[in-house]
């Protein structure tokens, strides 16, 4: 099938109507919709706008889930601006600081020892291996104090480092 200028201004007119390619095919005859949309592409004619957007598609999210939650959190606190040129934009802006999760338990009771502020080479398999400051910075340091035997850090590092399981579990 070859495209003839009566069947060009035939297409444009059909396009500019709102009509879908495939009623386009059908109306032309002998051509396929995907040639439709071919030919509106080379053509370079204007997208069309529908005149009902059908909305958005959503997730189906259970209410026990976490992103229910999270959903529910970023939408009480955020509101919808309207951009300069007039446009709605879906741009979040928050009117509280985020809330800092911590999830490092609170140490209690529990004396800091003094860091012995041992280098990387001098570290053996008793000594602890907590990082002190910027590693890239010349006096990074590790804390060095005699490590338990359960693991890489002290006492003291080993609390804050490792929780128990059912604590995560609460804290979520």
């Amino acid at each position: 099938m070859n495209w003839t200028d009566e069947r060009v201004e035939l297409l444009r007119k059909l396009w500019s109507e709102g009509l879908s390619a495939s009623q386009i095919a059908a109306q032309l005859g002998g051509v396929s919709r995907n040639a439709v949309i071919g030919k509106v592409h080379r053509l370079k004619l204007s997208g069309r706008g529908r005149a009902t957007a059908t909305p958005a598609r959503q997730k189906k999210v259970t209410q026990g889930s976490t992103v229910q939650k999270s959903v529910s959190r970023a939408a009480s606190t955020a509101r919808h601006v309207t951009t300069s040129i007039g446009a709605t934009a879906l741009q979040t802006q928050f009117d509280a600081e985020p809330v800092a999760r911590h999830y490092i338990r609170p140490v209690e009771n529990v004396v800091v020892p003094i860091s012995r502020h041992l280098q990387l080479v001098e570290l053996t398999e008793r000594t602890c291996k907590w990082p002190n400051g910027d590693p890239l910075s010349e006096d990074f340091n590790f804390c060095g104090n005699e490590a338990a035997e359960t693991g890489p850090y002290c006492k003291y590092h080993a609390r804050v480092a490792f929780q128990p399981a059912a604590e995560r579990r609460r804290n979520r």
